[in-house]
């Protein structure tokens, strides 16, 4: 049964072109912004180089692949240039529709299924997260794939939507993503590399002007 609380796109959107990591066109914004201080601190972005799947948690469910990317300002600028730009696309995109006016605090997952064999169910609202020893489940998502609502996947196919959680997933603590009894628990190993690859990202530039994170420092 389709979920009464996925919301889904009218525009048909790429599934290869998606899955695969392609970008959109178009130039990065590299122009900091200054914040006052004190406040998480954002890199700007265009001088990242990772590739998506390094920040990006993965589980296998038998024949089921999900593939779980937080869409925080602090991550996906640390992400190459079209990446970055093709992440923060789809977050603004489904942003309207996910974050009410009274739940700006709501943090925002690229998730995608994937099946090598034909005819392969799955359940969206059975993805969760657990942040800092807390449960959540999805409170809405936005289809990006058209064949989202279906629930079922063909041989070779992705189906890809956006997952708002109710809070802020404090992406500083220790954080899993489960799945029908799979879990992936490397988010730990993960952070390090953002960590490693934001002080990079801080060279390049020469130490100037960062922002802060306003989905991560809104109360």
């Amino acid at each position: 049964m389709k979920s009464s609380f996925v919301r889904a796109v009218t525009s048909t959107v790429s599934v290869a072109l998606l899955a695969a990591c392609g970008g959109f066109t178009g130039t990065p914004d590299t122009t900091p912004l200054t914040g006052s201080s004190g406040e998480r601190a954002l890199v700007p972005a265009g001088y990242g180089t990772l590739a998506q799947d390094e920040f990006t948690l993965t589980l296998q469910s038998g024949p089921l692949q999900a593939k779980v990317t937080p869409l925080a300002e602090s991550v996906i600028r640390l992400a190459a240039p079209d990446t970055y730009e093709r992440l923060a696309g789809i977050a603004g995109s489904a942003r309207t529709s996910l974050l009410s006016a009274s739940n700006r605090d709501a943090s925002l997952f690229l998730v995608s299924f994937f099946s090598r064999e034909p005819t392969v169910r799955y359940e969206p609202e059975s993805l969760q997260i657990v942040n800092g020893g807390l449960r959540y489940r999805p409170t809405a998502i936005h289809a990006v794939t058209p064949g989202w609502g279906g629930q079922r996947l063909r041989q070779e196919e992705t189906q890809i939507a956006v997952y708002a959680f109710d809070r802020v997933i404090d992406l500083e603590l220790t954080l899993a993503v489960e799945y029908e009894g799979a879990r992936d628990t490397s988010w730990e190993g993960i952070l390090n590399r953002l960590e490693l690859e934001r002080a990079r990202v801080r060279g390049r530039v020469g130490g100037g002007a960062i922002s802060p994170d306003p989905s991560e420092t809104a109360h």
